[in-house]
């Protein structure tokens, strides 16, 4: 497979050479990645040291991306025009493709591990960057091509072998724009940045972006879909021609479909230029110097101060572990992961956008059946939804503890089996209390503000039941799925099978809870005894992960 994704890449060699590349390095650079990536464990399901098992679990990848895109394939069977319909349809799939080159490869381009090979031979910067860029696209079209294998089913059932054909050339270009319009803008903050600040600068850039990205899946779906399905007149809205999805649609005019708008026929040319235009931009102006700043980089952060923030924030940390841990194993546990998070731009870019999710997710929700978001706000307190929005922060917890667990650097934890550790639960609890804390109290906090804001005092029982009920619901997943030493497993490993069942099991947990906080809300002495209740029953569980012994822990490979 990697042989026929290589030779694909290395198809335009005639460009890669025009602008500036060299094209037998480039090759041995391309070719020398997909053979290291093949030497690393399967990404989903067991990690296994043996090659079949590492072929099972690209094939279980490939079948989970094929499931996703029977959901992304609803527009094509539901919107009768077709250019609107693989508007929608490509817009999507666009979505998912920019989150995936944010959360997950964007690394890939400012990884330095390499340097020391071949910073001394003559490659120049240009064939570097360009090898980079190459291999998120070979990586992108493994999960693009079962993203968007039943969708293409669909068209060409639905169309004929017209549609079914066309359909591959804006699939390439949608590749192509995504990642050189994301790794352009990256690439540009590179050339602009301080040194020292370069990281940071991409990391919140990264984090803005996801959150920007989710809202706008949200807000396409209340402006395009529902309409459409009252009989929505594209024609209406001609700014729809300036979006690249739009571009992307057009193409099927090529192949004798309507278009609604008058004169956007050869938009399509759009989506071919535009691509070309950035890598040109990339490779000629934003290439130059890539291997000299990436080293000024590494230099100003193996040089970096700021020994006064982390004075302070130790500190803190430590006066808040001795307040909230009885015994020095939990201690440890809070400071390890209250200093590990603060220093982990993986898991501030993984975590931070999940606490933005949940107030879009909820002002979706309640608009989806109103007139407009001004109608749903001077009516928002005349209902007792601000529950839902309570127990949804629950999700953004259970993202920080899922993310608490991996990390690029899992084999400093060999400190933890080398230490006279007798139960690991102890630094496992400690790691709790300090995501609980120094995320899920803060964030809770400002969602309750808004509920007592909006409904008034009525909702402050309210907000405490929630608040017991939340933990208490988040203390059974740790419980019951996240028995790992924080930041002790590697990042591609993912949920197996029996976690993924357990997790399902569990999510029953809140729906009760939410269904008796909903039944008592009009009774207060029943939302206290709730309360009574669900303390104690937090208290138990919270104890019965504190003494997770050695033999009761989730190992990586087991799971």
């Amino acid at each position: 497979m990697n042989k026929i994704l290589l030779y694909l890449v290395m198809l335009p060699s005639a460009l890669w050479e025009s602008l500036g590349a060299d094209i037998e390095q480039l090759r041995a650079i391309l070719n020398v990645r997909l053979m290291l990536d093949d030497r690393k464990p399967s990404p989903i399901g067991r990690q296994s040291k043996v090659k079949k098992d590492r072929k099972n679990g690209s094939l279980m990848n490939a079948l989970t991306f094929c499931f996703m895109g029977f959901i992304y394939m609803f527009p094509i069977m539901m919107v009768p025009d077709r250019v609107y319909s693989m508007t929608l349809y490509f817009g999507m799939l666009l979505m998912a493709l920019t989150l995936m080159l944010i959360t997950d490869f964007s690394s890939v381009l400012f990884d330095s591990r390499d340097k020391f090979i071949l910073s001394p031979r003559p490659v120049n910067d240009r064939t570097i960057v360009l090898a980079r860029l190459l291999h998120i696209v070979i990586y992108l079209f493994r999960a693009i091509v079962p993203l968007s294998l039943p969708g293409w089913i669909m068209v060409g059932y639905m169309d004929g072998w017209k549609s079914a054909t066309i359909f591959v050339l804006p699939l390439v270009m949608m590749v192509l724009m995504a990642l050189f319009l994301m790794n352009g803008l990256y690439l540009l903050i590179l050339r602009l940045a301080k040194p020292e600040k370069f990281k940071d600068v991409i990391n919140y850039f990264q984090i803005i972006t996801s959150i920007a990205y989710f809202t706008s899946f949200y807000i396409c779906q209340r402006v395009f879909i529902t309409p459409s399905s009252q009989g929505w007149d594209i024609s209406k809205y001609p700014w729809i021609k300036y979006l690249p999805s739009y571009w992307l649609g057009v193409f099927w005019a090529w192949v004798g479909y309507p278009v609604a708008l008058a004169g956007t026929k050869f938009y399509a040319i759009l989506a071919i230029v535009f691509p070309l235009f950035f890598i040109y931009v990339i490779i000629r102006y934003l290439a130059p110097q890539f291997a000299q700043r990436m080293a000024g980089i590494d230099v100003t952060e193996q040089g970096q101060g700021g020994v006064a923030k982390k004075q302070s924030s130790k500190v803190i940390s430590n006066k808040l572990a001795a307040l909230m841990n009885r015994t020095d194993d939990a201690r440890a546990g809070f400071i390890i992961s209250w200093i590990q998070t603060s220093r982990s731009r993986s898991f501030k870019m993984r975590v931070f956008p999940t606490f933005a999710y949940v107030p879009v997710y909820f002002f979706f929700n309640l608009t989806a059946s109103r007139n407009s978001l001004s109608y749903a706000f001077r009516h928002m307190s005349e209902h007792n939804n601000y529950l839902v929005l309570l127990y949804m922060t629950a999700f953004a917890m259970i993202s920080a503890l899922t993310y608490l667990t991996t990390s690029e650097q899992y084999k400093a934890a060999w400190v933890y089996y080398a230490s006279p550790l007798k139960v690991p639960g102890r630094i496992m609890v400690g790691a709790f209390k300090a995501v609980w804390v120094k995320y899920f109290i803060p964030f809770f906090m400002a969602i309750s503000i808004f509920v007592i804001y909006t409904w008034g005092a009525r909702a402050i029982w309210d907000v405490i039941l929630a608040l017991v009920n939340v933990t208490l619901f988040v203390a059974c997943i740790a419980r019951i799925s996240f028995r790992h030493l924080p930041f002790s497993i590697m990042e591609q490993m993912k949920q197996g099978g029996g976690r993924i069942v357990k997790s399902m099991l569990s999510m029953t947990i809140p729906a009760i809870l939410g269904f008796g906080h909903y039944f008592a809300l009009d009774m207060l002495w029943l939302k206290l005894i709730f309360l009574v209740l669900s303390s104690i029953l937090l208290w138990l569980v919270v104890d019965s992960y504190a003494r997770t012994t050695w033999a009761n822990m989730i190992k990586g490979e087991d799971e």
